[in-house]
């Protein structure tokens, strides 16, 4: 966990990304994800979501009181066929988490609540807080077609989430893969920092152990195993810069660790 330590304190060397009122969804970012194909009267997100969600009141009044208290919103991804790498070629489709798929909302809610209340219990006594953005984020809902990959993915601040994804069937699954793809946005934003600072460390590794998961078993930084392959999905070929699935994995690892210190106090 020596470059986790070293992430964490660069991470706390600036103003918090991640501070209520500094960061937002926009109404017109929102209305894409809540009223992508037709034309709206609202002229504010609240408005976007009870219009949305009209549908299942329950799912309703999960995302509205979401967005109240983290900035998220919950919306839908655009219909797509995407390149997956080693997963292939994905059909993605728009889907709304309401009725059978509420539950997917009920853990998002539930994994950002206690992202949040991690991050303030870690930080309580600290007067910098972590330069690290956590809420107000777009969450684009989707549903594949045939496959249960990807569970999800990050960019712009924004998480795509699978409703059929493989790893998203549990509350714990969930709060997992979130983490994961929130370490992804704030790499990223901090001008990919996983692959200026763990790069080499990395492809020593690659170039000892390639896909051998009995060499790699001691530098895996979670269980997670990619079902094709049979290796560590922080190892998996032809998945962009396994870097930075490396770090991400890593991050959760964190999180995982400091949840467990956090409990024992």
């Amino acid at each position: 966990m020596r470059w986790m330590g070293l992430f964490v304190l660069a991470a706390i060397a600036a103003p918090a990304a991640g501070a209520p009122g500094s960061a937002e969804v926009s109404l017109d970012a929102a209305t894409v994800l809540l009223s992508p194909s037709q034309k709206t009267a609202c002229t504010d997100v609240e408005c976007l979501i009870r219009a949305a969600y009209a549908a299942d009141p329950k799912a309703r009044d999960l995302a509205l009181a979401l967005y109240r208290d983290t900035g998220d919103v919950a919306g839908v991804g655009p219909e797509e066929i995407m390149d997956g790498g080693y997963r292939g070629k994905i059909r993605l489709v728009p889907q709304l988490p309401i009725g059978g798929y509420r539950k997917h909302l009920v853990w998002v809610d539930a994994a950002m609540r206690d992202i949040d209340a991690w991050f303030a219990a870690l930080y309580k006594d600290q007067s910098i807080a972590p330069s690290y953005r956590w809420r107000a984020l777009s969450f684009r809902f989707v549903r594949s077609v045939k496959k249960r990959t990807p569970s999800a993915y990050a960019f712009g601040w924004t998480i795509e989430y699978n409703v059929e994804g493989s790893l998203l069937t549990s509350a714990d699954g969930v709060r997992e893969t979130l983490f994961h793809e929130l370490f992804h946005n704030n790499d990223f934003d901090h001008g990919h920092w996983s692959a200026k600072t763990l790069q080499t460390d990395y492809d020593a590794i690659v170039a000892k152990c390639g896909t051998k998961v009995k060499c790699l078993a001691p530098y895996a930084p979670n269980k997670t195993m990619v079902r094709a392959s049979g290796t560590y999905y922080a190892f998996q070929p032809n998945n962009g810069n396994g870097v930075h699935e490396y770090a991400a994995e890593l991050a959760v690892r964190y999180f995982n660790e400091q949840s467990e210190m956090l409990r024992a106090k």
